[in-house]
């Protein structure tokens, strides 16, 4: 997701920046640079090279930096010399004459509506040109106005799903997709760690819950010299703006528009203040509601009976002292986990350690980054016990989807590559798409030959309701279909959820022993979390992918697992928990 307040940031990013460029600051140049090329009608393949080299720089287990150095920035997928040459003028100015050229050229109205889910740079354009509309405010009156009706091929139900646009487009703002602000957040963690005088750490609120977007940062320490921590922390390179101050409490932003706000609590009060913090909100109050019912007080300064303080250095003294055991951050959202923790009956929740494989990843052969050899390597050295290869059909043109022959080609491979990682077991699997009629893009012959038949949605989003769900539904009783892939098709802060009865497709997942995903990238976590748990409640099992396009996508497995235990997971009810033989048999048809 990117922010309107930050939209345009690079481009006056000063000629000499006070601090080291990051791998993501990179990547949200060329992210930007390939959103102004698309509004002006570039060639895709050019857009799609700037939005390829983002994603392998923001991916990068490495700073791009230490790369440059070594002059080795063009040995990576989609990095040529000339793309290897721009980032080292990122490096070394903090910013791009192509950005600045592109943003001087292109109108800020347009650029706005371009983060407007589901309206499109074509769509924006022909709004701008025609109308002269430039602003969110004069796009929704439009749109209200039934002006919008005026342009050809916008109806009055797309002006609908522009207005929901907009309006999701400010709830969203001043939220960061949960990978965004790690990616921010864990080098202030590292300088902050690294003073002697900072004791404890923990970061708390929607982050620590790990929700899929996230606010304000709330970090909580304890200090043998709360001065000298809390000085360091205001002078983080990356520190744009102090907007306050003093002994326990002090508040920065970041250069890239991100608020951190760092608490300095007493070691008696850590368990207390970080509990507290942490919410959420609605959980706090039902807690409180029942400590008053002992007699109790909570507040960030620990647990009391009248004035005398009983607990509050952990966080177990608190649930101890309303007779609860501990309950998991990620389960505090007063979706029933206080009623669970009475009965202990709260669920053992899924651990990324659990996970045995990953079953959606995407090679070279298609639209992935890195070879067949390369993928399986990183596999490989994740200590998984399989992976699946699911490359696309040939529906997904933009992605060069495979034909039956060159499915065949990339099997033989995979049987040459399986005698050399003899301690790995490579699946050959798709990502076949879902037809707007329900049927699927490869053929019957071929599909029986995979060992993973993921089915997926990848075109017209804009079908009904009742069309889109009876789509799915057709493709989920096709006898080799085994997973359903980012069932919803959202894009966080980028995309609504195509129109779908989503309880149908549980129904119909339950009645054809069809998995659905936890699509671990990023930008997806597609199913949500509430999804999620009413899939694996009414008896349907999960895998969680991550649809990894380059080696080090593997790594967003980790959201993918906060994902499932935000919607209550245990790992009997994820397939990939499984070894090898349970897992075949339960993908059994």
């Amino acid at each position: 997701m990117r922010h309107a307040a930050t939209a345009r940031t690079s481009a006056r990013t000063p000629a000499h920046p006070r601090h080291a460029v990051e791998n993501i600051d990179i990547a949200r140049i060329f992210d930007e640079i390939g959103d102004l090329l698309e509004i002006q009608g570039e060639n895709p393949f050019r857009v799609r090279a700037y939005r390829t080299a983002a994603r392998t720089i923001q991916t990068l287990a490495v700073p791009a930096a230490s790369l440059a150095s070594e002059q080795r920035l063009d040995e990576l997928p989609g990095i040529g010399s000339d793309l290897a040459e721009k980032i080292g003028t990122i490096l070394e100015t903090g910013t791009l004459p192509l950005l600045q050229e592109l943003t001087a050229k292109t109108p800020e109205g347009l650029v706005e509506m371009l983060r407007i889910p589901g309206l499109g740079p074509r769509r924006a354009k022909l709004i701008y040109d025609t109308l002269g509309i430039e602003t969110l405010d004069a796009l929704e009156a439009a749109a209200k106005s039934g002006r919008l009706g005026e342009l050809r091929g916008i109806k009055e139900t797309t002006a609908r799903k522009i207005l929901q646009g907009i309006a999701d487009l400010r709830g969203h703002a001043g939220r960061w997709r949960l990978a965004e602000a790690d990616a921010y957040l864990q080098p202030l963690l590292a300088h902050l760690k690294h003073s002697p005088a900072v004791k404890q750490i923990e970061v708390a609120g929607s982050y620590r819950r790990r929700k899929e977007t996230v606010g304000d940062i709330d970090i909580l320490i304890v200090s043998s010299h709360p001065r000298t921590a809390v000085k360091r922390f205001v002078e983080y390179p990356r520190v744009k703006q102090v907007q306050a101050q003093g002994p326990t409490r002090s508040s920065v932003t970041l250069d890239c528009g991100l608020q951190v706000d760092l608490r300095v609590v007493p070691a008696a009060s850590f368990g207390s203040a970080l509990y507290y913090f942490t919410g959420s909100k609605a959980h706090n109050i039902a807690v409180r509601a029942r400590a008053l019912k002992g007699g109790l007080k909570i507040n960030e300064y620990g647990v009391f009976r009248g004035t005398r303080r009983i607990g509050g250095r952990t966080e177990e003294e608190v649930f101890r002292a309303v007779r609860l055991p501990w309950i998991p951050p990620e389960l505090r959202e007063a979706r029933g986990e206080i009623e669970a923790a009475q009965k202990r009956a709260l669920p053992t929740l899924i651990e990324l350690s659990d996970i045995r494989g990953d079953l959606q990843v995407h090679t070279t052969y298609t639209d992935g980054a890195n070879d067949l050899a390369e993928m399986i390597e990183a596999a490989h050295t994740c200590r998984y016990e399989y992976v699946a290869i699911t490359d696309h059909t040939k529906a997904v043109r933009v992605a060069g989807g495979l034909t039956r022959g060159q499915f065949h080609r990339q099997f033989k491979e995979i049987a040459r590559l399986q005698k050399r990682f003899s301690d790995i077991t490579i699946l050959k699997g798709a990502e076949v798409d879902i037809l707007d009629d329900g049927t699927l893009d490869l053929d019957d012959a071929t599909l029986a030959e995979l060992d993973i038949v993921i089915a997926a949605v990848h075109s017209k989003f804009n079908l009904s309701r009742s069309a889109m769900t009876k789509r799915i539904i057709r493709a989920l009783r096709h006898r080799h279909v085994q997973i359903l892939a980012h069932p919803t098709g959202r894009l966080i802060g980028r995309r609504e959820p195509y129109p779908l009865d989503f309880d149908e497709i549980i129904n119909a997942a339950a009645d054809h022993g069809v998995a659905l995903e936890i699509n671990a990238q990023p930008e997806r976590l597609d199913l949500d979390e509430v999804q999620a748990r009413a899939a694996h409640e009414a008896g349907v099992r999960l895998v969680i992918s991550t649809d990894a396009h380059r080696v080090e996508e593997l790594n967003y497995m980790r959201y993918g697992v906060d994902q499932a235990r935000r919607a209550w997971c245990e790992a009997r009810h994820v397939l990939n928990t499984l070894p090898l033989a349970e897992l075949r048999a339960a993908l059994r048809r």
